[in-house]
């Protein structure tokens, strides 16, 4: 349903028609509301809400829609792009006339080259067809809807970076509030949703807020598609209802772990989500249980580790992706990044000490609500949670080089007692601890306070 001819045959637009001749728009802002639509692409915020928090005024207000789908294991936006480009522009038309917008943008990933044409045909078709522009379908209602490209920049797909990159600056974080919907793109009322969220839109309007809670939970209604990758069978994106396990999801849809291999562990909503274990496979996927669970639903990617994987060495995957996409703004996610992307460098070459676990976890403790935005958090909370849960597999791979390290350093004390010259940087100190014990000790207890306070390292 790429063409619009297609997405015709298949009552695409009649609701739209249905919403500029018949319904009132405070009744669309109502029935949202109601019907519990939550934010697909983070937080999980009420879509309803949003729109109603929205001034009651004249002046210019806005509708951007968060296509910057750059989180590691998150692929279900692009394929939303591709297969439907005009489900998502229907739900973005009919949201606008709910709130009084009369300009929209899609601000899509840099890289998503393919989807990015898809939606500027799909565009052209609309203008074309008379659903954007002026005066849609003799409504009187106007609205202008451009695609804008991302320059690849990860930190965009944060709500007011996005606006700081439409209006032709460095995409950095805003201090919030104000918040968007009162102060957002030029200065004006801005709605900000993401494109599984906006392609939800016309069928609850068509349908109703009731026929929507019928799916998923109380508190997590509706479907939610799924983007599932990493150790398993069948890697793709489903579509279930929020409440289905992750049994159901790991397993039954996506064919379960590799042959000889079992799960080791799994990020539940994409690489910024703590991660689970096999002993959680059994809670419902939902925002609440996922937050009851410690972690969160986040961007729906759930990216699977098989016994294969080595822990310590995917802890350092996911703080070199933060670390290189820091914005650099806040001076805990820009050194806090770097400093846990050094120490887990050197856990995984084998050239930490146990003390180096407790410095990675008193930084992410410094990072973590100390940012304008969540970015150092997304890092943070992930590499937390992998040190916690399988601390063994860390201090192994740190075990077998210390040691070896530690004879080194007490055959060197040997042979200076014996004759053998020994430099003074070398010698163990008063208490028998090695150089480099002492050295980290004086780390953590001076430098680390100050680099969290604006110091460097």
């Amino acid at each position: 349903m790429a063409t619009i001819s297609g997405y015709e045959s298949y009552g695409g637009y009649e609701t739209l028609k249905k919403a500029l001749k018949e319904i009132d728009p405070e009744w669309i802002v109502g029935e949202l509301e109601e019907s519990g639509l939550r934010g697909r692409g983070g937080a999980g915020f009420s879509m309803g809400k949003k729109v109603s928090f929205l001034p009651h005024t004249d002046d210019a207000k806005y509708l951007c829609c968060n296509a910057d789908e750059s989180e590691p294991g998150a692929f279900k936006d692009r394929e939303l792009m591709q297969r439907n480009p005009h489900q998502l522009i229907e739900g973005m038309i009919i949201s606008s006339f709910a709130a009084g917008i009369g300009h929209a943008f899609i601000f899509i990933r840099g890289e998503y080259d393919d989807q990015a044409d898809v939606l500027d045909r799909a565009v052209e078709e609309a203008y074309g067809a008379g659903y954007l522009g002026k005066n849609i379908l003799g409504s009187g209602f106007d609205l202008e809807l451009v695609v804008h490209r991302g320059a690849g920049a990860y930190i965009c797909g944060e709500e007011t970076a996005l606006l700081d990159a439409l209006e032709g600056k460095r995409g950095n974080p805003r201090l919030k509030p104000p918040f968007p919907a009162v102060q957002g793109l030029y200065g004006g009322p801005t709605l900000i949703n993401n494109v599984e969220t906006l392609s939800n839109v016309s069928h609850i309007v068509a349908n109703g807020a009731d026929w929507f809670k019928g799916f998923g939970t109380e508190q997590s209604p509706g479907t939610k598609v799924v983007s599932v990758s990493g150790c398993v069978k069948r890697p793709g994106n489903y579509e279930v209802e929020l409440g289905v396990t992750l049994r159901d999801l790991i397993f039954g849809l996506a064919g379960g772990p590799l042959d000889g291999r079992e799960i080791k562990a799994f990020y539940p909503g994409g690489s910024s989500s703590p991660v689970l274990t096999p002993a959680e496979l059994d809670l419902p996927y939902s925002f609440e249980a996922m937050a009851e669970a410690g972690s969160m639903l986040g961007s729906g990617s759930i990216i699977v580790a098989d016994d294969s994987v080595s822990i310590p060495r995917m802890a350092k995957r996911t703080s070199k992706f933060y670390r290189h996409e820091s914005c650099g703004k806040c001076t805990p996610c820009r050194e806090g990044t770097s400093w846990t992307d050094k120490m887990l460098e050197r856990v995984v070459n084998g050239e930490a000490t146990p003390m180096d676990l407790d410095i990675i976890a008193s930084v992410q403790n410094n990072i973590m609500g100390n940012c304008l935005c969540v970015l150092g958090d997304a890092m943070a909370m992930p590499v937390s949670s992998m040190v916690k849960k399988f601390r063994d597999e860390f201090e192994e791979a740190i075990a077998s080089e210390a040691s070896a390290a530690w004879s080194a350093s007490v055959m060197e004390s040997a042979g200076a007692q014996s004759g053998r010259y020994v430099p003074d940087s070398q010698q163990p100190g008063p208490g028998g601890e090695s150089p480099e014990v002492i050295r980290r000790k004086r780390l953590a207890g001076r430098e680390i306070p100050s680099a969290m306070n604006g110091g460097g390292y």
